[in-house]
């Protein structure tokens, strides 16, 4: 047997997760041994027979779709035996045995060696939360370091979308099901993007559905890639907790930005925060804690561009006055007319220039939040 269809063979084996495989390929060597050894022995070594029952009757037909679809251009799979495999994946306790990987072939694959940093968050985020995220990840792009997040609605989208702003930025999506599919299929132009720019990943295969219970293994796989999560906007509920937990189990470093006492959606931060993890308002103090890991060539060129955007700022006090009334929430025209006390007309010309100078977005209904220069 080919050594691809052997990996496949054992991935299609039902409730044979990446510990028992593991352990097995510690026994056996390679899954080519596996698939040859008897009953007897693998009962010897404690393995169920349900597992068994699977290893010795490979379901054909979920192999043939797993290699129908590496015959597309962009396709391909990664073992945990190749030299390609990412080392710091490696090193958890559950790494998972096959990758499944969409992207052009040189970079997707060599992407997953560089230094990540995953960016979490919720699927509900706010405006504010969705910039935040987007700055952070084109910021931290820039310098150096591929950003790592899940494809969700939110904050993860809004982190791939970020990296991929800057000119030199890339950005690997972590799948819960086969890579047949985009889930959610909102992000199916996003998931285009990022094959061309970086790489979409799972250890699902071919045909799995995006199940609930997917996704905190998928977790386990984005922080297990990276140097460290950063966590932007989660209540206490969310699943972005669980990938900060989980970076913890596995000795990586956990970031989370702080946001209002009254919005429910930062106290997860918060309490992350409390627990120990490092509290972000710029992205110098992610950078400054994985300065060995990157290049950081291009900081100050970025810190100079943010130092004259704000110079530029400051010339027009009609502009200061609208940025300050602002502050960094969501705001209404109508609220900003009345904190600055200047005319609609004047107000929403300011509006305009300072939307085509970059330092405020409009998200309809007359709603408008300033940009921060990280």
């Amino acid at each position: 047997m080919q050594p691809l269809n052997a990996w496949l063979t054992l991935i299609h084996v039902d409730k044979l997760g990446p510990v028992t495989l593991i352990k097995l390929l510690g026994h056996f060597s390679s899954p080519a041994r596996i698939l040859e050894a008897s009953r007897s022995e693998l009962q010897s070594l404690g393995i169920r027979k349900s597992i068994i029952d699977g290893i010795l009757e490979p379901n054909e037909d979920a192999i043939q779709r797993d290699l129908a679809w590496l015959e597309h251009e962009n396709h391909h799979v990664i073992t945990i035996q190749d030299t390609s495999y990412p080392e710091l994946l490696k090193q958890i306790s559950d790494p998972p045995c096959v990758l499944y990987v969409l992207g052009k072939p040189t970079l997707s694959v060599s992407l997953l060696t560089e230094p990540q940093l995953a960016i979490v968050g919720s699927r509900n985020a706010s405006a504010y939360g969705k910039e935040l995220a987007t700055s952070f990840a084109q910021q931290l792009a820039i310098n150096g370091l591929v950003i790592t997040s899940g494809l969700a609605s939110g904050v993860d989208g809004a982190a791939h979308r970020g990296a991929l702003q800057a000119d030199i930025g890339s950005t690997i999506a972590v799948a819960a099901c086969g890579l047949d599919r985009v889930y959610p299929a909102e992000h199916r132009q996003l998931a285009e993007q990022i094959v061309q720019r970086g790489a979409l990943v799972s250890e699902f295969p071919i045909g799995a559905s995006p199940m609930p219970g997917h996704f905190p293994r998928r977790n386990r796989i984005i922080s297990g890639l990276s140097l460290g999560t950063l966590v932007v906007e989660a209540s206490m509920k969310s699943g972005s907790l669980i990938t900060a937990r989980l970076a913890t189990e596995q000795g990586r470093e956990v970031y989370a930005t702080p946001g209002s006492i009254h919005n429910p959606l930062s106290k997860g931060g918060h309490t992350l925060i409390r627990n120990g993890a490092k509290l972000v308002e710029t992205v110098e103090d992610v950078l400054e804690e994985l300065k060995h890991h990157i290049n950081l060539n291009s900081i100050e060129s970025s810190q100079e561009s943010v130092s004259e955007d704000k110079q530029d700022s400051a010339l027009d006090p009609q502009h200061e006055k609208i940025l300050e009334s602002m502050g960094y929430e969501p705001i209404s025209i109508d609220v900003l007319i009345e904190r600055s006390g200047l005319g609609v007309e004047v107000v929403s010309s300011i509006l305009l220039i300072l939307e085509l100078n970059n330092q405020v977005t409009h998200h309809g209904n007359g709603i408008y939040l300033r940009r921060n220069n990280f």
